[in-house]
């Protein structure tokens, strides 16, 4: 039977993080979760979980929570399109805090990275790989270093790099950012012949995920929460069209950014990502339903925003 822990989780209050409280909680696990507000921090109260103020702006905020728990997630993250590079800075400053906190421990981290950092067109990234230096968000690995790392500082440590949509009812991530767009242009885009691919994960799959590399992910371990390997944005704009009745429509890649706006980078990259390593290793099996069968589902029923 697999050792209930104290666990301190950021980004508690987040997509992923209120499906990952259900799943810790129903392991038998207690959750410290983090809330940088009092809205944060009542909705926390509403689902009979533990509440640390602070703000991963504020690296020093995090280490009280970190030495008074067994473990930690870190799913928190200031996303700005306008300045990545600071939202970045900010992410390294609050994992370095926590996991210095954490030297000599032996708890587990897990950390959060992207499988977009690893996208090349025409392959498939693996657990292993590491990003080119060419690609527009490969200053993401660098917060993966940080923790991957930290193995051999006594942390049991492990990455999680999470497909482009972790999907579901009530998504506002990159598919109803489409999906608006969709609505504002009267056409589903995709870029050239669409032939790009993302890979995708069911919210609760990828919140089973984060528990298992929690409760046995081995010092150092980089994991792939991909239950898709790739689904052809094509696909998606077709299926964009079949839900809002809205033309598809191939954009040249030259006029990407001006259809797609901050998006644009992401929808153009080819992301085909196994998973099999990370299955193996842990005995993740993905249960919910695809990103397609998902978005005829849920996504059309009422404007995403």
């Amino acid at each position: 039977m697999t050792k209930t822990m104290r666990v301190f989780v950021t980004g508690a209050t987040g997509w992923i993080g209120t499906a990952l409280l259900q799943e810790l909680r129903a392991a038998g696990h207690d959750v410290l979760g983090l809330a940088h507000s009092d809205s944060g921090a009542d909705l926390l109260k509403a689902r009979g979980v533990e509440v640390h103020r602070g703000d991963i702006k504020d690296p020093k905020s995090l280490v009280e929570a970190v030495q008074a728990t067994d473990a930690t997630i870190h799913l928190a993250f200031h996303l700005d399109f306008s300045n990545l590079l600071e939202s970045n800075r900010i992410d390294r400053a609050a994992i370095s805090a926590m996991l210095d906190a954490m030297a000599g421990t032996n708890k587990a981290f897990v950390g959060t990275n992207g499988t977009l950092v690893f996208a090349r067109p025409g392959g498939v990234a693996f657990e292993a790989d590491v990003p080119s230096v060419n690609s527009p968000l490969a200053i993401r690995f660098q917060a993966e270093r940080l923790v991957v790392d930290a193995a051999k500082r006594g942390v049991r440590s492990s990455v999680i790099r999470l497909a482009p949509t972790v999907h579901g009812a009530g998504d506002k991530g990159f598919i109803a950012m489409l999906i608006n767009l969709a609505r504002e242009k009267n056409a589903a885009g995709y870029i050239d012949e669409g032939q790009q691919h993302w890979p995708a994960v069911h919210r609760d799959d990828a919140a089973r995920l984060y528990r298992l590399a929690l409760e046995s992910a081995p010092p150092g371990t980089v994991l792939h929460g991909a239950a898709e390997e790739g689904v052809p944005m094509r696909a998606i704009a077709e299926t964009i069209h079949q839900g809002l009745g809205v033309p598809t429509k191939s954009v040249p890649a030259a006029e990407a950014g001006t259809h797609f706006g901050l998006i644009s980078a992401a929808v153009g990259l080819d992301n085909r990502v196994s998973s099999q390593a990370t299955r193996e290793l842990l005995g993740w099996k993905p249960e919910r339903p695809g990103l397609l069968d998902d978005m005829r589902a849920h996504y059309f029923s009422s404007p995403a925003t």
